[in-house]
């Protein structure tokens, strides 16, 4: 796998975002929540560590961690996977893969659509966004899933559900994916023109939930192409049936890495965690993207990105 250096970047800006505030009135609210072991409570502990990791640090510092964060650069990134067991029909096919835009307070509209853009002026033979659109609050999110819905890709639009996205409101999220023109994969493994088997799983934090949502769609014998899920975990399972190729995100590569070298090579799938760039396990290849978006305002030596993948059969 080889990055492009001349990797194109678009910087961007949160003129018309409206930020969330952070008042004791606010934070006593969501705290009564944040201790019950339903949705609400996952929601309500999802918005504590967005004041913790965001609202309040900003705060402090006057708005400069925010001002930085959105003036960043969202990198197009273009790599090439090697696959031996990739079907020869779609050697050279290029997938447009796009995670983790957490459209919110670090994710305006205007930035996210940048991000969206940015594959749309490739034009990938394939769509697959792997999951978390949403950051808190569905709400205003309706012009990125148009986007999605709206981009040109002959093979299809694929979307699978991230952990963010299950927050707010899940159905809200996959009627808007369904109405936009994203094929949602819950599960399943729909054939794209041509012959190329993709499946997708929902959004699970252990590995065994990811091993038995790959497991139901496998389980009459069809193995597919190329596996989308939000987390990487999921690889482990899919390397038990030589999937070719899975992409995940979810990881956003911890947002701080010691150097971006060892990114852009391939590597065993041996450590435990599989936070970025391009994996193998015998004949099955995993890519993580860092995504699009942040958990927080701050990345070193990990860029938010969107990625171009030619896959080769070799």
């Amino acid at each position: 796998m080889a990055a492009c250096r001349g990797c194109t970047s678009v910087p961007t800006s949160n003129s018309d975002h409206k930020r969330s505030k952070v008042t004791l009135k606010n934070l006593l609210a969501v705290g009564k929540s944040a201790a019950r072991s339903d949705s609400a409570g996952r929601l309500a502990r999802a918005k504590l560590r967005h004041a913790a990791l965001t609202l309040l640090p900003d705060k402090i510092v006057g708005g400069a961690l925010m001002k930085r964060h959105l003036q960043s650069e969202i990198a197009l990134r273009k790599v090439e996977v090697r696959i031996g067991n990739w079907p020869a029909k779609f050697d050279g096919v290029r997938l447009g893969h796009i995670s983790d835009l957490h459209v919110g307070d670090l994710m305006p509209i205007p930035r996210a659509l940048d991000a969206v853009h940015l594959l749309r002026r490739e034009a990938p033979d394939l769509i697959a966004c792997t999951g978390d659109v949403v950051d808190l609050d569905v709400a205003g999110c309706e012009p990125i899933f148009a986007a999605l819905g709206a981009l040109r890709a002959p093979l299809g639009r694929y979307f699978v559900l991230g952990n963010h996205d299950l927050l707010d409101n899940a159905r809200r999220v996959l009627r808007l994916a369904q109405s936009s023109g994203l094929k949602t994969l819950r599960g399943e493994m729909l054939t794209a023109r041509g012959g190329l088997r993709i499946a997708g799983i929902d959004w699970s934090r252990t590995l065994e939930g990811n091993a038995q949502g790959l497991r139901a769609i496998v389980e009459d014998g069809s193995i597919p192409h190329l596996l989308l899920a939000h987390n990487p975990k999921a690889f482990r399972e899919a390397a038990k049936y030589n999937v070719p190729l899975t992409l995940a995100g979810h990881t956003h590569g911890g947002q701080f890495a010691l150097n971006r070298k060892g990114r852009e090579q391939p590597r065993a799938a041996t450590s435990r965690a599989l936070r970025a760039g391009h994996y193998h396990d015998g004949a099955s290849h995993l890519f993580v993207t860092t995504g699009a978006g942040g958990w927080f305002p701050l990345r070193v030596n990990c860029p938010a990105e969107v990625v171009v993948i030619t896959v080769r059969r070799g």
